[in-house]
């Protein structure tokens, strides 16, 4: 992935908000669409209001749902750690000059081929949830450390990752005693409430359940016990308002009060950096009337940028940038031949022409990440603002 900077008509200020219609308007005549603009002093907002929100937590921005070289660069300049799970993401971070003391290996399952890569790079902590796993790491035992994934499933989240992954509680001790058999060493524990909760009461009895474990771990002569993973999953607003994360992150404060002092707690958040800090721009490629609503065709979709729509069930704010009193029910389409790809139904609109265009709000997350080229429409190119402060209007475009 290449990033070039490109030349822009200059800011009137050092912050250009890439929300706002002048500017999505300015930025679809200069690259075209579809487009994903970053605004990467969103990022930096989002990034300090979780800091904020959990003091005392060191947060890993997890790459997998926007895995930009600028998101990443951003970060990088705040301090923050990074969550991997495979060499591609290892090479986004190291090509951005990310130390490997400040990542950390969390895919429960691995290839020895990850391992190798990312003990080459320099990362030593590694996730696991079973013995399988654990045995992997025999043949590292003098470089690699473990964190052990433990389960607690939250129907609730939007996507229950512990679902896929973690061990029982009950469990839990027994995989410390299979790593001591292989002298494969055990820093801590670790879990993942699923994406988007919608409640902090899970964490709460998540972080109760690993302070017991730990004490456990440590009874049974486990000195290395020295860290916390709390993951991510905290959620941001897409159709429906959600808690202020100070205020839904509250309880967990609280009960992290309760870890040992000497047990670093770490965290994990994605969606919660990126969601609100990018929009997609699609333009009106035609329109038809079909029983009585217009059918408005863009040249983003289901199988592009909102593909987040089907693979991680979240519904994007979408609208026209045309003015007028007067709206009707509308459909908006993707662009392939395919009849699944249609992005909203019975949306609000005014009457559209080709050409218009189209803004989805809250799309860094889970959409150019996962978007695909079906049917040869390109995906979304990739444009970022603000990634460093007084940048007054240069953009960088993602190649």
């Amino acid at each position: 992935m290449k990033l070039r900077s490109v030349a822009v008509a200059p800011s009137t200020a050092d912050y250009i908000d890439p929300f706002e219609r002048r500017e999505i308007e300015r930025l679809a005549r200069e690259f075209g669409s579809p487009l994903l603009v970053i605004d990467c002093e969103r990022v930096r907002g989002q990034y300090r209001a979780l800091q904020a929100a959990l003091p005392g937590v060191d947060l890993h921005y997890a790459l997998k749902p926007l895995p930009h070289p600028a998101v990443v660069a951003a970060l990088r300049d705040e301090g923050a750690g990074f969550d991997l799970a495979t060499t591609g993401e290892i090479d986004v971070v190291r090509a951005q000059g990310v130390p490997a003391r400040r990542c950390i290996h969390t895919h429960p399952i691995k290839r020895d081929s990850d391992i190798r890569d990312a003990l080459q790079f320099g990362i030593d902590t590694f996730v696991v949830d079973n013995p399988d796993e654990i045995a992997k790491f025999a043949k590292h035992r003098r470089r690699a450390r473990l964190l052990v994934r433990v389960c607690f499933r939250s129907p609730e989240a939007v996507c229950d990752l512990s679902r896929k992954f973690g061990c029982d509680p009950g469990d839990a001790l027994e995989l410390l005693e299979a790593a001591r058999r292989l002298d494969v060493r055990v820093r801590g524990f670790s879990f993942h409430v699923g994406s988007q909760a919608g409640d902090p009461a899970k964490y709460v009895e998540a972080v109760r359940a690993c302070i017991e474990l730990i004490a456990q771990a440590r009874a049974r002569g486990f000195a290395d016990i020295d860290m916390l993973d709390i993951g991510g999953g905290f959620p941001v607003e897409y159709m429906k308002p959600v808690q202020p994360i100070d205020e839904f992150c509250a309880p967990i404060r609280a009960a992290l009060t309760d870890v040992p002092a000497d047990v670093r707690v770490i965290a994990e958040p994605g969606r919660f950096i990126c969601a609100p800090a990018a929009i997609g721009i699609a333009t009106v490629m035609g329109r038809a009337r079909r029983d009585g609503l217009w059918w408005y065709y863009l040249d983003d979709g289901l199988y592009g940028s909102f593909s987040g729509q089907l693979y991680d069930h979240s519904r994007y704010p979408v609208g026209a940038l045309r003015d007028s009193r007067e709206l009707h029910d509308s459909v908006l389409a993707g662009p392939t031949c395919d009849s699944i790809d249609v992005i909203a139904e019975n949306v609000r609109l005014p009457e559209l022409k080709v050409g218009d265009l189209i803004v989805g709000r809250a799309m860094g997350a889970y959409t150019w990440a996962s978007a695909t080229d079906f049917n040869f429409f390109p995906r979304a190119r990739v444009v970022s603002v603000n990634q460093f402060p007084g940048d007054r209007g240069r953009v960088l475009e993602t190649r």
